[in-house]
């Protein structure tokens, strides 16, 4: 092929390139109008915008999208047409800035044969060649963004993507739905005698009711995994088919002239029925797929406010209901451990929407003291996870005061940051068990720790770690709070050694005893004293660490139990060195009863505390009561003074014409009747504001006794309305005189009716002398408590006491604390606060004399 050939056809192809480069910037501007209707009713397809429409409608919509379709077609078509070769070359002369049209010096011929023109000529197409050797075709410019200025087509775009996205797997669906305008209802009567049913059960998760489907056809939406079941009898015919998407399956034959079929919903999809070649109803099914649930912290987790617990709030929902709720923990200094999972207990049911708060309990797990990340995740019924952000905490630890308690959770705390630090731990445990002293040479502690240390060294499993761990936290806490277990084991050998000691001793003659056994009595009479004395102090130290709020410890009362007991031991010891073993072992034998009286006392102590408690919180709310109808009495009081004040200032205005003779000059302006006084005013807003203050103290009040007591008594609530009257009355300038009053008698009888449930429910001491059984019952409470009950000690005691009733000092606890100081007794106590109320109720009643009222005043200033 010659270079003239080459040219020609590199010429030919550039400008056939050239042709569809004009021929696209003339068709993409016709084209777009048509290609947005087709946009726009995928976009409306996708959506589900004509499925929800009537099928008139629905073809009203198909007919617009059609015309609108076909008009901008027909203006398209115009403008399609291919341009001829000579625009093309003109694009590429153009686009290779090429003047005086080289390309068609290519074809030209010369006119003559004069040689000279015809050489000239020659050299004229050589230079010619030359300049096309550079063609070149640039891009086509349709130039859309300027008959498009506001970028429709980017929106449209967008719009196609997020309609796709929206449908998934049921677009194809539903563009085929959207170009078939449903028209049902005639099928199905042209076969006499068949009878269709239909209906879906969705998922048991969903709790939701089973949805039936119209024989006539029609759409549905439905959870996925739906469960679809079809029944069709009478009529004539062979075995019906359902089609699912075009893909037929046979129903199953009940009997002669019944069948059904079933089949599980996953995605959207179109159902029909069809027999002997016609369709009997057909359904187009669309899938809502389930969500998972969403759960998250709806406060920080942190430390309960009491206690040792951790104070977890969350927040989950989920579109059918939440199966279950827990919550991972994971250490933060060694991620890669299994998580701690612990479950959360949900609302009754399977609640959709769920709030809450946890408080577990970790503070014996092996990562207490540690920083952890929490974690929440729930689950729905159809096992789908929802996991919330993590959250990073410390969980709170138990305080110990045993050295070697203290020592045994360090280790426990280090194993479990490396469990792999078994060496370091082997000697610490070694280290412990090398002075037995610091564990009271407890033999069980000891082969409990040996065996710890025997599994870190010898057992290479995961699990020995944390079996390890457990022995390390048991033993800690034993000797922590078990102390009072080993003294109490510790005093029962001492003192079946002593018994054997002595029964061995009362076996031999007197005679014949020798030095060697009374040294061996007084060795082990010695023992017994020593483990007297370990065992009263480990019950101090678990009484302190019990009662270090309720009931502070006493040591001088235990330095007289020890003086006691030591006396005793001192007595057997002298007796046994005499030979008078009969006289030991009855020592002995009372020793044994003192100690187990002791024990019985303190187990009896706890519930005695706990009672005292709520007496004690009883009497402080009855001295509340009383402090209201003090301060519900000096409002009263204020009360009648302003309404004094308001009726001399009217009999004043009354009596000022009488007084005056001549008329008023015009220019004066008469004086205004009943002014109000802004003084007054400003009072009467204060005492409103100190009574809403009374009635919130009183709402208070009634919940706390009803959360000591169970009931609260109803004259509490008759004064917390009297109250509201009052607030009311005062804010609106009214008289609320008659509603205090109403206030302090209904609070005198709430205290009262207070001082007798707590009498029912928690008791008192026995009445006094003089009082019979109706006195006594509920009205000492505030004041006779702590007298009566005194009393009852002392004589429960009987022997700590002189003739004149005065503790005395060599008896057991014995103190002279102001004992020559009288209490008065119940009964006295019970008349004071009779007297008390009898005025109180008195000096409420303002319409006596003011003599009176001034009387009554002084006399409860006593008080």
């Amino acid at each position: 092929m010659t270079d003239r050939d080459r040219l020609a056809a590199s010429v030919a192809r550039r400008t056939w390139l050239a042709r569809l480069a004009l021929w696209w910037e003339a068709a993409w501007p016709a084209l777009w109008p048509p290609l947005g209707v087709i946009g726009l009713f995928v976009v409306a397809a996708l959506s589900g915008l004509p499925l929800v429409l009537p099928p008139l409608l629905h073809l009203a919509l198909l007919a617009a999208f059609a015309a609108a379709l076909a008009w901008t077609g027909q203006r398209a078509v115009r403008q399609l047409a291919l341009p001829g070769a000579a625009a093309g070359e003109r694009r590429i002369e153009r686009d290779s800035g090429l003047a005086h049209r080289p390309i068609a010096t290519l074809a030209d011929r010369p006119t003559g044969n004069d040689p000279v023109a015809l050489a000239l000529w020659e050299a004229h197409r050589r230079r010619a060649a030359e300049r096309l050797a550079a063609l070149r075709v640039a891009a086509p410019r349709p130039g859309l963004a300027l008959r498009d200025p506001r970028a429709l087509r980017a929106g449209l775009s967008v719009a196609l993507v997020a309609g796709i996205v929206v449908a998934g797997a049921e677009a194809p669906e539903r563009l085929r739905r959207a170009l078939l305008p449903h028209f049902a209802g005639a099928a199905l009567p042209a076969i006499p005698g068949v009878r269709l049913e239909a209906w879906i059960t969705p998922p048991a998760y969903t709790g939701a009711a089973p949805i039936f489907l119209d024989p006539a056809g029609g759409v549905a939406a439905v959870p996925a995994g739906s469960r679809l079941q079809v029944a069709v009898s009478g009529g004539t015919g062979g075995v019906p088919d359902l089609l699912l998407d075009g893909t037929a399956t046979p129903f199953r034959t009940l009997d002669r002239g019944s069948f059904a079929a079933e089949t599980t919903i996953e995605s959207g999809t179109r159902l029909a029925v069809r027999r002997d070649g016609a369709e009997l109803a057909q359904w187009s099914l669309s899938v809502r797929a389930d969500a998972p649930p969403v759960v998250a912290w709806d406060q920080p987790p942190a430390r309960a406010q009491r206690g040792l617990a951790i104070r977890l709030p969350w927040r989950a929902e989920d579109d059918w209901g939440l199966a279950t709720l827990r919550v991972e923990l994971r250490l933060k200094l060694r991620p890669e451990a299994e998580p701690v999972t612990l479950d959360l207990p949900l609302p009754g049911g399977s609640p959709r929407t769920a709030r809450g708060a946890a408080q577990p309990d970790l503070s014996a797990h092996p990562w207490a003291g540690l920083e952890v990340e929490a974690r929440l995740v729930a689950t729905d019924h159809a096992g789908q996870d929802g996991r919330s952000d993590g959250a990073f905490l410390e969980l709170p630890e138990r305080s110990f005061t045993h050295p070697v308690s203290q020592q045994l959770i360090a280790l426990r705390k280090a194993l479990s940051v490396d469990p792999t630090g078994r060496e370091p731990a082997r000697r610490e445990l070694d280290r412990i068990t090398a002075a037995p002293e610091a564990f009271e040479h407890d033999t069980g502690t000891f082969i409990a720790l040996r065996s710890a240390r025997h599994r870190l060294l010898r057992d290479r499993r995961p699990a020995a770690v944390v079996e390890a761990q457990e022995i390390l936290w048991d033993v800690a806490v034993a000797l922590e709070e078990g102390r009072t277990d080993r003294t109490a084991r510790a005093l029962a050998e001492a003192r079946q050694a002593l018994r054997e000691a002595l029964e061995e001793q009362r076996r031999t003659p007197n005679d014949q005893r020798t030095e060697e056994q009374r040294t061996e009595t007084d060795r082990r009479i010695q023992e017994l004293r020593e483990a007297i004395r370990r065992h009263l102090e480990a019950l101090a130290e678990r009484l302190q660490r019990e009662n270090a709020e309720a009931l502070p410890y006493d040591p001088q009362q235990r330095m007289m139990d020890q003086r006691e007991l030591n006396r005793r031991t001192q007595r057997m010891q002298d007796a046994a060195r005499q030979g008078r073993t009969e006289d030991a072992e009855r020592e002995l034998a009372e020793l044994e009863e003192m100690l187990r009286a002791l024990e019985e006392g303190r187990n009896m102590r706890a519930e005695d505390r706990q009672r005292q408690q709520q007496r004690q919180r009883g009497n402080q709310q009855m001295g509340a009561v009383q402090d209201m109808v003090q301060r519900q009495t000096q409002m009263l009081d204020r009360s009648h003074q302003r309404a004094e004040q308001s009726d001399r200032e009217r009999a004043e205005q009354r009596r000022r014409p009488q007084n005056f003779s001549f008329p008023p000059q015009p220019s004066q302006p008469p004086q205004q009747q009943a002014q109000p006084n802004p003084e007054r005013q400003a009072q009467s807003q204060q005492d409103a504001r100190v009574q809403r203050a009374l009635r919130r103290a009183l709402g208070e009040l009634m919940q706390q006794f009803g959360e000591l007591t169970g009931d609260v008594p109803q004259q509490l609530g008759e004064a917390d309305r009297a109250m509201r009257d009052a607030d009311e009355n005062l804010r609106a300038g009214g008289d609320p005189r008659d509603a205090q009053q109403r206030a302090i008698r209904a609070l005198t009888e709430g205290g009262r009716q207070m001082a007798q449930q707590m009498q029912r429910q928690f008791g008192q001491g026995q009445p006094g002398e003089g009082e019979d059984e109706g006195e006594g019952e509920g009205e000492g409470m505030a004041g006779g408590q702590q007298g009566g009950e005194g009393q009852d000690q002392a004589q429960e005691q009987g022997q700590g006491r002189d003739p004149l009733g005065r503790r005395n000092r060599e008896a057991t606890g014995g103190q002279d604390n102001a004992s020559d100081t009288r209490v008065p007794d119940e009964a006295e106590l019970l008349k004071t606060r009779r007297i008390q109320e009898e005025l109180r109720r008195r000096g409420a009643e303002r319409e006596r004399p003011p003599a009176e009222l001034d009387y009554i005043d002084r006399l409860l200033r006593r008080f």
